[in-house]
């Protein structure tokens, strides 16, 4: 099966590191899936969780892209309820002149926090954003493209600088709307399989049958996000996904913070209750050994018609985090990957 591998990084924090710890983790990630092959890295936007650095993904995408030579590296994504959609255009105008067909933007209709905080960060109370995201989302199309009407009264304003494409839009979601939005206006979609409970497929296939030929996208781009835990044994794999599974009921309850050691999740008690939303959790996760992963992940990528899987693993060890994508890439055969395997120096 001919599928592409990329990678979604949130730059997870620790219970025993801190999140500049994170930030460095997640160049050394990078520059790994560079040398390995793997297509892409999209960094994601997060506000006010203790477990998750990545609140700029814009600010990291310039480091990325710095430290790496081939992979592309963009946005998954930037959550537009939370900027100015000018303000977007030039800063991934200005990414994109500084590391050329190299960069994504990826657009969120969501906060991507809390409702408290995401009034911090618009400064405005009342809805999340997203009932006035198609007028945002085309005033971002508007800076980057074509221009305003000229009764317009942004028509005299230019994104700067205004020699320099736009790079490759794609619309990120979970549900119906986003996708046949991106397949009616010929852009990429990703759908966030790694945290959304529902099914997949129904809003992948929409937006391969809604998909209009674009400039940037001859044929559909479709990316499914996979939360993927990948180790020598079931039991290794298993044990390195019960952090995230904790951390994910401490959210869910109210109560977040870094994602705990594998050894404190698994000594956890829980209640009946957590017990639910840890087995929703882990219902969530591919996890296993790599013959199996891939097994499960070439099964969903079928199911769904993806062009591509996009792999976000959230555990507490980096240097297992780092070995996980390296087996992938071996049990998927990419480019960089070792012939036969090799240990870790």
């Amino acid at each position: 099966m001919d599928l592409r591998l990329s990678v979604l990084d949130l730059s997870p924090v620790g219970s025993g590191y801190g999140s500049r710890e994170a930030l460095r983790n997640t160049l050394d990630l990078a520059r790994l899936a560079d040398r390995l092959g793997y297509e892409r890295y999209w960094l994601a936007e997060h506000h006010n969780l203790p477990s998750v650095a990545s609140s700029a993904p814009e600010v990291m995408i310039g480091h990325v892209a710095h430290e790496t030579a081939r992979i592309r590296v963009g946005a998954g994504g930037i959550m537009l309820p939370n900027h100015a959609p000018l303000k977007v255009v030039e800063t991934f105008r200005v990414l994109e002149a500084l590391h050329p067909d190299r960069i994504d933007l990826g657009i969120g209709r969501a906060p991507g926090t809390d409702p408290v905080t995401a009034t911090a960060l618009r400064r405005s109370s009342g809805a999340d954003g997203a009932e006035d995201f198609p007028e945002r989302f085309a005033e971002l199309l508007a800076f980057g493209g074509d221009g305003f009407p000229e009764d317009h009264p942004f028509a005299a304003v230019r994104a700067m600088p205004d020699d320099v494409k736009l790079p490759p839009i794609w619309l990120l979601g979970s549900s119906g709307y986003s996708a046949r939005a991106a397949g009616k206006m010929g852009l990429g979609y990703a759908f966030a399989a790694h945290f959304s409970p529902a099914d997949p497929a129904p809003p992948m296939l929409a937006y391969r049958e809604s998909f209009e030929p674009s400039e940037e996208f001859e044929r559909p781009s479709a990316i499914l996000a996979v939360s993927v835990v990948c180790a020598e044994s079931e039991e290794r794999a298993a044990e390195l996904a019960s952090s995230m599974q904790l951390a994910w009921v401490r959210m869910r309850s109210g109560r977040p913070g870094p994602l705990p050691t594998p050894e404190e999740a698994l000594a956890h008690e829980y209640t009946p209750a957590e017990r639910r939303l840890a087995e929703a959790y882990r219902s969530m996760q591919i996890i296993g050994t790599p013959e199996r992963v891939r097994e499960r992940m070439e099964e969903v990528a079928e199911r769904t018609r993806a062009d591509e899987l996009m792999v976000t693993t959230m555990v507490y060890d980096h240097t297992a985090r780092l070995r996980s994508y390296e087996l992938l890439a071996e049990v998927f055969g990419l480019a960089g990957a070792p012939a036969g395997g090799r240990e870790r120096t």
